[in-house]
């Protein structure tokens, strides 16, 4: 019997049914002919490359296999993808960043049955992703990346030195310092290119949000994306967020966003340890509180510091940023025509509420949405 033979009729029987039987049965044959390993490996890297002509990317497919399997799963995912990018140029420098929070290491299974049960597992996912927008082209030669600025090094040594500390007022002073930072690299690349009549023009990233209390998280990255003039739009079944925007404003949302989640993480433990001493036993609840809180307050604080910058600059700036806010809207209507709006759930706990607000107060960074918006959903 062919190596070909042998893949090809386990495909059959494991990778388009849901049954456990059948998955056992495609194990079987794997596992009984050594001889094709070779040939089940190759139909990984492809199926790989149809997840990237269908608008997936490294890090979205990592993450989904990371939400529906298990560490196993994610580390035969994460081979397959460095294989494959092994066999052509990287389509941008995001994508290149994916590739180096891969793990490296192989993974470790104790028998061949385990290993081709795991395989199979993996094949059915890959096989049944849907289509996304795509962000980057697949086989488009990257542009040479260019060193990271100064400012962007400062930037994140700011938003470091903010989740270290164990003082909120140092944190919020870095985290203000940080915002003012980004905004005033957003102003200076916009008039650049304006300047220099460059053809700039927006584009898009995934930022992972993650369980739990994913509404919270995506309220807190509509804000910070709003807040840095991009557009958020939630993807609550695969679990990120679609950020559209010009490249250095991508790069803020993408820094702190992440630094305000862990911040807010950090500071909810610590004030849901203070209820748990009162007495208190509705965790969840005010974990939630909190979140919707902090996503809510640390817009106001997001925008003034955003606008202080804006309020500061050269008269030549607002009809520069008036066209780039254009630019983005209409990006976001092309890749999204059709989104709709969702609501917070889950968020009453008063104490939550206010203990989140106050947090949000103390890591003071810079804008939220228009009152009424939620994170859109496509």
């Amino acid at each position: 019997m062919s190596t070909t033979t042998t893949v090809d009729r386990a495909f059959r029987a494991a990778l388009y049914d849901d049954a456990d039987a059948t998955l056992d049965t495609g194990a079987s044959l794997l596992a009984a002919d050594p001889a094709a390993d070779g040939e089940l490996a190759l139909r990984g890297e492809q199926f790989v490359g149809a997840a990237w002509r269908r608008g997936w990317q490294p890090a979205d497919v990592v993450r989904m296999v990371r939400r529906e399997l298990d560490d196993l799963h994610v580390r035969l995912v994460s081979a397959l993808i460095l294989k494959e990018a092994g066999q052509r140029p990287s389509p941008g420098p995001r994508w290149t960043a994916q590739l180096q929070e891969l793990d490296p290491e192989p993974p470790r299974v104790p028998d061949r049955f385990s290993h081709a049960t795991a395989v199979l597992e993996l094949y059915r996912l890959l096989l049944r992703l849907p289509a996304l927008e795509p962000l980057d082209a697949p086989g488009r030669t990257a542009a040479p990346q260019q060193p990271e600025s100064r400012m962007l090094t400062r930037i994140r040594a700011l938003l470091a030195k903010a989740e270290a500390t164990d003082y909120p007022e140092e944190a919020e002073a870095l985290s203000a310092k940080a915002q003012e930072l980004m905004a005033r690299h957003s102003i200076d690349e916009a008039l650049l290119a304006a300047r220099a009549h460059t053809e700039d023009a927006p584009g898009a990233c995934r930022i992972g949000v993650d369980p739990p209390y994913e509404t919270a998280k995506a309220v807190l990255l509509d804000a910070v994306a709003t807040a840095n003039r991009c557009r958020a739009v939630w993807h609550e079944p695969f679990g990120f967020s679609t950020v559209i925007g010009f490249e250095p404003d991508l790069e803020a949302v993408e820094l702190l966003y992440t630094s305000l989640l862990v911040q807010a993480t950090a500071a909810m433990t610590k004030a849901e340890a203070a209820q748990r001493k009162g007495g208190r036993k509705r965790t969840k609840t005010f974990r939630q509180s909190f979140l919707a809180a902090y996503a809510h307050r640390i817009g106001d604080r997001l925008r003034a510091a955003a606008e202080a910058q804006v309020d500061g600059s050269e008269g030549d700036l607002l009809p520069v940023l008036a066209a780039r806010d254009v630019a983005v809207v209409d990006h976001m209507e092309r890749m999204f025509p059709d989104t709709v709006t969702t609501r917070l759930r889950g968020v009453g706990d008063a104490a939550g509420w206010e203990q989140g607000a106050a947090a949000a107060d103390r890591a003071r960074v810079a804008e939220r949405p228009r009152t009424g918006e939620r994170p859109r959903l496509p």
